[in-house]
């Protein structure tokens, strides 16, 4: 009898451990399914969140189609800091097309190009820390709007080391090194639209 009741005893234990085992897994489980469910939906808002230099471009914009020229290079410095301080490409390239923007209104275009060109530098140095393949390829086409054969160049060696052995990533960078050799950019006469 004692040993009925020792093996009994035996195998209540084992099946409470079973059960704290099976409860513990569960509860690792739903942490990690909470995890997971925050880490999306933090992916999901910081998508649909607006770039912070978004407003201020629009205020250039508006401000260009009025002609308030002067209000347009204060958004245009507005911009400018948030995309800075956002630390992402995207960016960069929006705020150095704004500037080409004001330069096109005021007929002025050559005055303007310097900072629109350290703007898609920034561009560049920030994709390729991000490994963003397609923020080079747009500041690729940025400085190809500019003319700018050689920086048009350095981004497509930085494209192809990005793409690494990825076959579509290889194919997107060919293609645009292929409309890239076009003779206009030479001329600076390939046009960004806003």
């Amino acid at each position: 009898m004692e040993r009925l009741d020792g093996a009994m005893r035996a195998r209540s234990r084992a099946m409470d451990a079973i059960v704290l085992l099976a409860i513990a897994l569960l509860i690792a489980l739903a942490i990690v399914e909470v995890l997971a469910s925050r880490a999306s939906a933090g992916e999901a808002s910081a998508k649909n969140v607006t770039a912070p230099w978004a407003p201020h471009i629009g205020r250039v914009d508006e401000a260009l189609a009025q002609k308030n020229f002067s209000v347009a290079v204060r958004a245009w410095g507005d911009a400018y800091g948030a995309a800075l301080g956002s630390r992402r490409w995207e960016g960069m390239i929006a705020v150095g097309d704004a500037y080409l923007r004001i330069g096109d209104r005021l007929a002025y275009r050559r005055a303007f190009v310097a900072k629109a060109r350290e703007a898609y530098l920034a561009a560049v140095f920030r994709a390729r820390h991000q490994r963003s393949l397609d923020g080079v390829l747009r500041a690729a086409e940025a400085f190809a709007a500019l003319g700018d054969r050689q920086v048009v160049a350095q981004c497509l060696t930085i494209a192809k080391d990005l793409a690494g052995r990825d076959p579509k990533a290889q194919a997107l960078v060919q293609a645009q090194a292929s409309r890239f050799s076009d003779p206009s950019i030479t001329a600076g006469t390939l046009r960004i639209e806003p």
